[in-house]
């Protein structure tokens, strides 16, 4: 018997760069449990240079990614996603569209890479911090004991992960 593959879907308003990052880290870390997919509620139309830059430097897989709508996945016949996961403050925000099975969500902010000007030093270091918060979050991710956590405690657990070191979500104070 095969163990059950989970679908995840990771948005951003352009799917250039954050999303393309966490799409290629989680197809490679959580192959044979987890299928990675991106997409976008503007795209740009084209994969930022400096995310696949990123991607191969650490070793992921940098080809056969595309900036599409997140439309695609809303549509008969897509894969249904178990999790869909917000990389971006403006997405999380935006009307997404209905996503058949009611897949668990969170908002996983990172600030965009993309939006950085300076030197091609610089730039690389912001695509390479975001790609070191997506990682983490992943692990995180990963870490989770998936099939067998009630749903509750699951989005509890999905939520606290978005919070991680480099979040653009507010931090909560300690009581």
């Amino acid at each position: 018997m095969s163990e059950r593959v989970y679908n995840v879907l990771f948005l951003c308003t352009g799917n250039s760069a954050r999303s393309i990052l966490a799409e290629s880290i989680l197809n490679a870390e959580g192959k044979g449990s987890f299928r990675a997919y991106s997409a976008g509620s503007n795209p740009k139309g084209e994969v930022n240079p400096h995310a696949i830059r990123e991607l191969d430097a650490l070793g992921y897989p940098s080809t056969g990614f595309s900036s599409k709508s997140w439309d695609v996945f809303a549509e008969p016949g897509a894969p249904q996603m178990d999790f869909i996961f917000t990389v971006c403050d403006s997405a999380a925000g935006e009307a997404c569209p209905v996503w058949i099975g009611h897949p668990m969500t969170a908002h996983w902010g990172v600030e965009d890479p993309a939006v950085v000007e300076g030197t091609e030093v610089e730039v690389q270091k912001a695509f390479a911090q975001a790609a070191r918060f997506v990682k983490n979050r992943i692990s995180a991710f990963l870490s989770l004991p998936h099939s067998s956590i009630d749903k509750l405690a699951l989005e509890q657990h999905l939520r606290q992960i978005g919070r991680m070191e480099g979040s653009t979500q507010p931090q909560e104070k300690a009581s």
